[in-house]
């Protein structure tokens, strides 16, 4: 019961860091780490340990199937060398380097553990990015490359982290065998990701009610992520591909259920982040009152990782822009990008949830050794790539005056609204059905599709739209205004597969083409 009263407590708590985060511009994982590990301290709070195990299946899968959901097979297709350069061997040298450095410092904490600790902090998280980085004008393509890195990163570091684990609780020693292990889950992940995207569109089909098929949505992460952990997959890379592959067999007439999936998972996505963050605050109360006067020892090696953490991924940013950038259009393409995106390294839920996760005894029954060590330089490395981050990227934004990059995007969204119309006019005018409507309204139905483009061009609604309400030829506009517009959506989503098209482009247009279909509707079904 305590930890259910605390479970609400930190979800309210969410909510209300969201509304000051808006309000004082900062980020609100951030607000409720800092409140949490302040609130965490007053005697009323009572003391509640969740089970480490339950860690990972609990928060990982929702928060990545969120993330994922934003993203597209296109984006990985485009960007592979961002997810090669980034998301597997940044992950892997930041281990190496990591364990090296806490070994080092902490002898008696092991090899093994050492390596733990590199897995825990090595894999930024795209959640936090984006909650962190989306509050400021940063250039798309810079938010991009954070965002593909931090999806797949995790996959890696969780399978180095558990052979460290098992290795640390049977004293064994953790050797080569993690890269076949890798790829044989990461493979074997696939084949599962794939097969719930089928069953979930399937069942999806076959289900009428709107608010079902939202919530299926829900079930499927955390459905694949225990089948994939069952089975020795990585779970990781299982709820990623679900969500990719649900998003290449999106139908062009399901315009209602995306919006509403779209709004569902932003409510998931919010509440689950706060309890995470919170629940890391709260346990940084454990780790002091464990070690009281020992934490002191810590402070060197602490920092040493920290360093450690921040030095590697500048070196290995300085070493990409040398080569010439991720991507073929060069990012980072300069000392200021650079600078960019080593401050945006920020760590989140996988290091908290690989932290809480690290198991107190070994198999014998003793203690892990340098548990609350590891746990404490977790901590550190949250506060100073999250929170100091946090707190100073609008500072650094605008100090450094990057050139803004949305004028190429805008004029991206731009051609595929005149497509999206285009092809919704013509879809118009070879309809049989509109022959059955007066000239009239014919004439305000050809009105409507013309100016398309121009409502696809903004977020905001366009007021001047006339409602048209004669019952006699609603159902004739209907029929031809839906045959338009999911003419106008498959073009879109036909886009998303063609070389030199921005994946997001296209998915801000899908998405305002969703809603201009909802609002077209609403008005003449009342």
């Amino acid at each position: 019961m305590d930890f259910l009263i605390l479970l609400i407590g930190l979800l309210f708590g969410t909510v209300l860091a969201a509304g000051i985060g808006e309000r004082i511009r900062l980020p609100y994982p951030v607000l409720m780490l800092i409140s949490s590990a302040l609130i965490a301290f007053l005697p009323i709070i009572p003391e509640v340990h969740i089970n480490p195990e339950l860690i990972l299946p609990l928060f990982l899968p929702p928060l990545l199937f969120a993330a994922a959901q934003r993203s597209s097979w296109s984006v990985f297709r485009l960007r592979w060398r961002s997810l090669v350069l980034l998301a597997v061997a940044l992950v892997a040298v930041t281990v190496a380097v990591v364990a090296g450095v806490a070994w080092a410092m902490v002898p008696a904490l092991g090899l093994p553990a050492a390596i733990a600790l590199g897995a825990i902090v090595a894999p930024p998280d795209p959640v936090a990015v984006e909650a962190v980085a989306g509050k400021v004008r940063m250039p798309r393509r810079l938010i991009t490359v954070l965002q593909t890195e931090g999806l797949f990163n995790d996959a890696i570091a969780i399978v180095i982290f558990q052979a460290a684990v098992a290795a640390s609780t049977s004293g064994g020693h953790v050797g080569w065998d993690v890269v076949p292990d890798f790829l044989i889950a990461a493979a074997g992940a696939v084949v599962l990701g794939l097969a719930m995207a089928w069953v979930v569109g399937s069942l999806n089909r076959f289900v009428p009610n709107l608010v079902a098929r939202s919530a299926s949505t829900l079930v499927a992460p955390f459905a694949v992520y225990l089948l994939a952990e069952e089975v020795h997959f990585s779970g990781v890379v299982a709820v990623v591909v679900t969500a990719l592959e649900l998003g290449r067999r999106a139908r062009p007439q399901d315009s209602e259920e995306r919006l509403t999936r779209t709004a569902f998972w932003d409510v998931v996505e919010l509440l689950t982040t706060g309890a995470a963050f919170g629940l890391v605050g709260i346990e940084m109360r454990y780790i002091i009152e464990d070690e009281g006067a020992q934490l002191l020892s810590f402070i060197p090696g602490i920092l040493a990782v920290c360093a450690a953490v921040l030095l590697v991924r500048f070196l290995w940013m300085m070493a990409i822009y040398r080569m010439g950038g991720t991507e073929k259009n060069h990012v980072p393409g300069s000392l200021k990008e650079v600078l960019v995106l080593s401050w945006c390294g920020m760590r989140g839920l996988a290091t908290l949830a690989l932290a809480l996760a690290l198991p107190g005894t070994t198999l014998a029954g003793d203690a892990l050794p340098g548990r609350n060590f590891v746990v404490a330089c977790a901590c550190a490395v949250l506060v100073v790539t999250l929170v100091v981050p946090g707190l100073t990227l609008p500072w650094l934004m605008r100090a450094l005056k990057l050139p803004n990059d949305h004028k190429e995007a805008d004029r991206m969204e731009r051609e595929l609204a005149l497509r999206a119309e285009r092809v919704a006019v013509e879809t118009m005018k070879r309809s049989a059905a509109i022959q059955q409507l007066p000239p009239d309204r014919r004439a305000a139905l050809a009105k409507r599709m013309a100016s398309l483009h121009s409502m696809l061009e903004s977020d905001e609604e366009d007021e001047s739209q006339k409602m048209l309400d004669r019952k006699a030829t609603l159902e004739v506009m209907d029929v031809v205004q839906r045959q338009a517009m999911d003419a106008a959506r498959r073009e879109v989503l036909e886009a998303r597969r063609q070389r030199g098209m921005d994946p997001e482009a296209v998915d801000r247009v899908l998405r305002r083409l969703d809603l201009r279909t909802v609002t077209m509707d609403r008005p003449e079904r009342h």
